[in-house]
């Protein structure tokens, strides 16, 4: 079944904005196939195993049922687990973003009564739980269905697997004769034929085919790490590999573009792709990265879509996709033509649930992988240059150099020193005189990342990934790491620089590495042309090289930061 735009759903516009915030710039197959159906008022049979992107399918309709007026039960969601049932509630919660009054509670074994009984009787009208707790409340009179509209069975083969075939019998008996009824399951065995023939009235009946994986040349690897730890997880990976061609794909439009300014301030060769980029922009990037001439493509799914590249090395998954379909698609750019290629998965929390639902419904092969550390990142680095300078040496593809060699040695020099002086000045470039500081004023520390378009040739230098800017934690959340800029305080502003007045502050969870990314990436300039910041609970001062202040001026004016749409002016007109 093709897939369709959700706009062509009949959905109200407050879901529509909730689903374009979160990325789903179409509807899965499962989707297309459901949601009409539930919408027209239809009972629905759906056999469809968990990471074919169902939830959303019910979770869409159930929500366009609800009358946010009526603060009563009028959808009941029944999941196997508390694992899954928290994962809906999570996804209903999103998806219901803009209807005011709509409001959800999980109900699941494990958790003090209490909380959930106050949940009900403030009003929620959507409830997604187990069997049993759910019989549990309508026993003790602390949920009444009797404004019951719809009724949801998840996963129903393994709720009866489980030994939940009574409590469904009770639960569903208790619901009002008027209700819809919707049954996912995997498989359609004589019992649950049972169950769906007795609550159901002439159900319409989806079927979707799970996605057999096709990527058998593709290394397939997924990482835990905490969001805020994702971008760090990334450079890693791709300084580790070396990796030179390929393409992140980001489930938003705004964490594309986020995205790309922060690799791109850190470095990186990057461009972008989503649905808000016009058609001539969308040619033009396609055709440079075709060209390799940029390393990184950050996009979302649609944007990509029909993207043909051949020599892929690398497919990230910044964030996880909607679906296992989804997954096949973007992992199947890479590992052409008989040619080997990895695919890396980023998940967070209780994503991990999400993943090992769509492995299970894809058939993925897919293994868990530790983030590299910063020393087997500089090993890596080491045995790379080792290699190339063996095979140069066997080869001997270089001009001899007698001359110069010999006058080092008339002076005293070893051999040893000769070559540790070459290598040493091929990854960090001639060394420069000190010049000494500026007595009692303090020098802004340069940026260890210019851009590449001011570096040597990437073979020669490698990334300083030592210094590269890192967030606050590890990819493991681990405090074991340094800000990326740990700036000193403001004493006074050094020679060269003036300051400028930001409107955003502590308040904000603003760090002094928010400001440099941000100022980098969006005025394409190295993070040295930032001085001192100087942190306040409603705003900020930073100190910014003259010669580049209007031009912060002029692009950091309307930029948003953590929620914050930026105001920049020069300090001194504060007074």
């Amino acid at each position: 079944m093709e897939k369709r735009p959700f706009s062509e759903l009949g959905l109200s516009a407050e879901v529509l904005k909730a689903v374009d915030k979160l990325g789903f710039e179409e509807a899965s197959p499962i989707q297309t196939a459901v949601i009409p159906p539930l919408l027209e008022g239809r009972d629905v049979v759906g056999q469809s195993a968990t990471g074919s992107g169902k939830t959303a399918a019910f979770a869409i309709p159930a929500i366009e049922l609800v009358d946010p007026k009526l603060k009563r039960v009028q959808v009941l969601i029944l999941c196997p687990t508390r694992e899954l049932a928290m994962q809906v509630a999570e996804d209903v919660n999103k998806l219901a973003a803009f209807k005011r009054g709509v409001m959800e509670v999980p109900i699941y074994g494990g958790q003090p009564y209490d909380r959930q009984i106050r949940a009900l009787r403030d009003g929620a009208q959507i409830v997604i739980g187990t069997p049993g707790r759910v019989m549990d409340h309508m026993e003790r009179g602390t949920m009444r269905l009797d404004d019951l509209k719809m009724v949801i069975l998840d996963e129903c083969d393994r709720m009866l697997d489980m030994g939940f075939r009574d409590d469904i019998e009770t639960v569903m008996s208790g619901t009002p004769p008027g209700r819809q009824s919707l049954f996912f399951s995997a498989t359609l065995p004589p019992a649950i034929r049972t169950l769906i023939k007795r609550y159901t009235n002439n159900p319409a009946e989806v079927k979707i085919q799970a996605l057999a994986q096709n990527a058998p040349q593709v290394e397939q690897v997924y990482y835990e790490v905490q969001r805020r730890a994702k971008v760090e997880a990334l450079t890693r990976l791709i300084d580790r590999f070396d990796f030179r061609h390929g393409i992140v794909f980001c489930s938003t439009k705004i964490m594309v573009d986020e995205l790309d300014e922060i690799l791109h301030a850190r470095g990186y060769a990057t461009d972008r792709l989503h649905g808000d980029i016009t058609q001539a922009q969308r040619t033009r990037v396609t055709e440079k990265f075709k060209r390799k001439g940029f390393e990184f493509l950050i996009a979302t799914d649609v944007a990509a879509r029909g993207l043909d590249v051949d020599d892929l090395e690398v497919v990230f998954n910044f964030d996880l996709p909607n679906d296992a379909e989804d997954y096949t698609h973007r992992i199947g750019r890479t590992g052409r033509a008989g040619k080997s290629g990895k695919a890396f998965t980023f998940v967070s929390n209780r994503e991990i649930y999400k993943l090992q639902s769509m492995i299970r419904y894809g058939k993925i092969n897919i293994q868990r992988g530790r983030i590299p550390s910063i020393d087997e990142i500089e090993e890596a680095k080491e045995n790379k240059f080792f290699e190339k300078l063996r095979t140069t040496l066997e080869a001997a593809e270089y001009v001899k150099q007698e001359r110069m060699i010999d006058r080092l040695l008339e002076q005293g020099h070893a051999s040893t020193d000769i070559v540790s002086a070459l290598i040493h000045m091929m990854h960090s470039g001639p060394v420069e005189p000190a010049q000494p500081p500026p007595p009692s004023k303090p020098k802004p520390r340069p940026d260890p990342r210019p851009y590449r378009e001011d570096r040597g040739p990437r073979e020669d230098r490698g990334r300083p990934t030592s210094n590269r800017a890192r967030e606050d934690r590890g990819p493991s959340g681990d405090k074991h790491e340094k800000p990326q800029y740990d700036r000193p305080g403001r004493t006074g502003r050094e020679d060269g620089f003036v300051t400028i007045f930001f409107n955003v502050g502590r308040k904000q969870m603003i760090t002094p590495s928010d400001l440099v990314g941000k100022i980098a990436g969006v005025t394409r300039q190295p993070g040295s042309i930032v001085g001192a910041i100087d942190l306040k609970q409603r705003h900020s001062l930073v100190d910014v090289s003259a010669k580049h202040a209007d031009d912060v001026l002029q692009k950091m004016a309307g930029v948003r930061v953590k929620g914050v749409t930026l105001q920049p002016v020069p300090a001194a007109q504060m007074g």
